[in-house]
Formats: C-alpha cells, structure tokens, sequence
C-alpha cells in the first residue's frame, strides 16, 4: 500500500514539473523567438509570431485549467461539458486565426512559428524528462 502512494506521489510530482517545465520553456521561446523576429524579420511577421504565441499560450493556460477542475474530485464535471468548452475555445480560435488572415494583418507563417511554441515547448519537456529517467536508471 505504501508503496503504491509514492508511486502516485511521484507519478504527480512527476507531471507537476512537466507542467512547470512546459510553461517556463513556453514564455522563453515566445520572448525569443518574438524578440528575434522583432530584430531580423518583417513587421507583419513579427505580429504573426507575436499574436501567434499569445493564442497559442493562452489556449494552453484555459486548457489546462478545464482539465484541472474537471479532474478533481470535489468539482467533478460531466465530460460534455468539458467537450463543449473545447470545442467553443476551438472554434473561437478558428474565427480569430481566419481573420487575422483574410485580412492580411499577419504573415501566414509567423502565425504558424507562433503557433507551434506550445508544441516545442511539450517536446522540450518530453525530452528533458527522458532525460532524466535515464539519468536515474543510471544511477541506481
């Protein structure tokens, strides 16, 4: 029994500093990569990049959050309405990101390099946390 606690202690433990990881590498590289478009790149790219991250973070942040409350057992929701609010911040998203592009006001791909922080940011993590298995099952 009491082995099984600190496994799940640990297994938490585990997926809280995948978290933390996640989002401190995620403001990193939207500062960095902002910054050097900022520098380097076209104006309308830099607001891709810029308006790219934002959305992408932001909808990370409200992700998480859903699954949070939904997960815990004092606040249990129905999976509907988990579904529901994806599916509202998804097509919200949509809406957002075809407009900024009908319009012209960014560039396409400095959309998509903003975009795809989130995603290097969990591969980041991914590895950094393999990682660190290995160098445990070294040292033991």
């Amino acid at each position: 029994m009491q082995l099984s606690i600190n496994y799940k202690m640990n297994e938490m433990d585990i997926q809280q500093r995948m978290l933390v990881f996640i989002n401190t590498a995620n403001w990193i590289l939207f500062l960095a990569t902002a910054i050097f478009s900022m520098l380097y790149l076209s104006l309308d790219y830099t607001l891709g990049v810029i308006i790219g991250g934002f959305i992408v973070t932001i909808n990370f942040h409200l992700l998480a959050r859903t699954l949070r409350h939904a997960l815990n057992p004092n606040e249990l929701k129905s999976p509907n309405t988990i579904i529901a609010k994806y599916y509202i911040r998804f097509s919200i998203t949509g809406v957002i990101l075809f407009f900024l592009i009908s319009r012209h006001i960014v560039h396409p791909l400095g959309l998509i390099v903003g975009l795809s922080i989130v995603v290097l940011s969990i591969v980041l993590a991914t590895i950094y946390a393999i990682t660190q298995h290995i160098q445990q099952k070294e040292a033991v």
